[in-house]
């Protein structure tokens, strides 16, 4: 439920900010779902007992842009109660966005060095493929091979040391 409420808001969004608008919008809901990070922030939104005043001050006073029309949203969504759904509002926003000008953010996965050159071969390759531009982010982890994950395109790709020799093997086994 709270995706639909989110498309619906990010539609709005849309709607009300033009190009330039939007990315001091994206911005400053950004530096807002950062906050939503930290437990004490989001029971502060979440108690009853916080006047919807006080709620609008700290979250106005988090935002370093003074768009009237972005404020207005804010207070929109404190009077109607759906401030929680701002994590929610942006990842759409930003999903939104990737789509109207296709350009995807996706992760690497690996325990090896990926040089500049591989990076951008690989940014190159994915980006012909899916017609799209692709910003891969490397991230090291203990996965014995390589992993590639672009989330708004549903793509995820994997070659595996221990797969490999798992499948070599069983080839080998089935030869004999």
């Amino acid at each position: 439920m709270s995706t639909v409420i989110a498309k619906k808001y990010v539609k709005a969004l849309f709607e009300s900010f033009n190009d330039k608008e939007l990315v001091t919008v994206r911005a400053a809901l950004k530096e807002l779902n950062s906050a939503f990070g930290m437990t004490k922030f989001t029971t502060i939104l979440s108690t009853p007992d916080i006047s919807k005043e006080d709620k609008k001050k700290l979250i106005l006073s988090i935002l370093t842009s003074d768009n009237k029309k972005l404020v207005n949203f804010i207070t929109l969504l404190i009077e109607y109660g759906r401030l929680l759904f701002l994590p929610d509002i942006y990842k759409e926003l930003e999903f939104q966005i990737a789509l109207k000008n296709s350009c995807y953010e996706g992760k690497i996965y690996t325990n090896k060095e990926i040089n500049k050159e591989q990076l951008e071969n690989l940014q190159k390759s994915f980006g012909k493929k899916f017609g799209a531009e692709i910003k891969f982010k490397i991230e090291k982890s203990n996965y014995k091979g390589v992993k590639i994950e672009i989330d708004d395109l549903g793509v995820e790709t994997s070659f595996s040391l221990d797969r490999l020799k798992a499948q070599m093997t069983e080839h080998i086994l089935k030869a004999i």
